[in-house]
């Protein structure tokens, strides 16, 4: 009986969620921002890594160094210019993004073998910049080695006497693994969207209709308090659920379509990852609704547990901000932390690692346990007057 009155409760919010705009609203802008945020981001980056490709060289002086100059011509996408008369301020005006300024006595000082003068001017703050300041100084460290190495053979020296060690590089993450960590807001995107699904749901069920005034009249019904508060729980789930899924199906979309070769990215983010993904983040829309509807059951108006709610988008950020502060081991006694759990294993997934059956289980059912102590604590409440007929 009681289950049967669960579902025409959770029958009525879904209707009510449906019929209400801000619901379907709330739902599309979580769903869209993420993947859309990561779009964008990915899209920008790869424009300014593909307009570093071909750049030109402003340079001042360039009659003072022309075999730097000729072999700088020489390099693919490279052409030169000639230089403003104030290299300064052309680039703290941004009308030039780097100015290569040669000392007169370069020649002379390259003839010598002693170190010759070269000013590369640039605006650190820029971040449009940095892909072409960063190849121009790849540029003139790479003649700068050669010249190095002639100079070594000409006086009959081995040039591995300047260089004692070689250092060879043994990665043993794979290239998911490492793009993975360059992709690790991906996760926070589908673990915030368990917050912001359900919570017009949550808020609208709770503290909306304490404010109409219509939470004495479903109350008046023979309707136990657990299938009741039950009923709005689980209407709040399914929305939280619809906007992680669809969440997660955008972000590997747009992660599919973005040109991440071009930044050195090997990624790819198929079925498998998306299944394991939506098995690792989906039990936290149980813990987020929740969540919710217990702390929003506090408040005696619709904006008040808004404000209330919104306090709640920080909990997913915190793993975040953690492994920032205190960069953090994935063990086993971590999956069943609520929240933390959930973000390290879809750090795991999204890195082609299997975190085993086990990990997957501990998490989703430290998140299902924890959901039914708040239930548990918000059925609680609906039994006192003052919350009820508080307004």
């Amino acid at each position: 009986m009681n289950l049967r009155r669960l579902g025409v409760v959770f029958r009525k919010e879904i209707l009510d969620g449906v019929r209400d705009r801000r619901s379907l609203y709330s739902v599309a802008m979580s769903v869209l921002v993420g993947p859309l945020l990561v779009g964008f981001m990915f899209s920008r980056i790869a424009e300014r890594q593909s307009s570093a490709r071909d750049i030109e060289i402003p340079i001042v002086g360039a009659q003072h160094a022309p075999a730097l100059v000729d072999w700088l011509r020489q390099q693919e996408g490279v052409t030169i210019a000639e230089g403003p008369q104030d290299a300064e301020r052309a680039v703290r005006e941004q009308n030039e993004d780097v100015v290569l300024v040669i000392s007169d006595e370069f020649n002379k000082q390259f003839a010598e073998a002693r170190r010759a003068k070269i000013q590369l001017v640039a605006d650190g703050s820029r971040e449009s910049a940095r892909p072409k300041v960063q190849r121009v100084r790849r540029l003139l460290e790479m003649y700068g080695a050669q010249i190095a190495t002639l100079r070594l053979i000409a006086r009959g020296v081995s040039p591995a006497i300047a260089a004692p060690l070689r250092i060879e590089d043994i990665e043993v993450s794979s290239t998911q693994q490492r793009a993975a960590r360059i992709l690790g807001f991906v996760p926070l995107f589908i673990v915030i969207a368990a917050f912001a699904g359900g919570m017009q749901i949550a808020t609208d069920s709770t503290a909306g209709e304490r404010e109409r005034g219509s939470l004495e009249s479903l109350l008046a019904n023979p309707v136990a308090r657990e299938a009741f508060v039950g009923g709005k729980w689980l209407a709040a789930v399914v929305f939280a659920v619809l906007t992680m899924v669809l969440t997660t199906v955008l972000c590997a979309t747009v992660l599919g379509r973005m040109p991440l070769q071009e930044l050195g990215i090997r990624f790819r983010f198929g079925p498998e990852a998306i299944a394991g993904a939506l098995a690792a983040s989906l039990p936290m829309a149980f813990l987020a609704s929740s969540l919710q509807i217990f702390v929003a059951s506090f408040a005696r108006s619709f904006k008040e547990a808004q404000s209330y709610l919104g306090m709640l988008i920080l909990l997913p950020m915190l793993p975040g901000i953690l492994t920032i502060v205190y960069p953090i081991t994935n063990q086993l006694w971590m999956a069943p932390v609520p929240v933390l759990g959930q973000h390290l294993l879809l750090g795991d997934v999204m890195g082609g690692k299997d975190p085993g059956m086990f990990a997957f289980g501990l998490a989703a059912l430290s998140a299902f346990a924890a959901s039914l102590v708040l239930v548990y604590l918000t059925t609680r409440l609906f039994r006192k007057e003052k919350v009820i007929f508080g307004r």
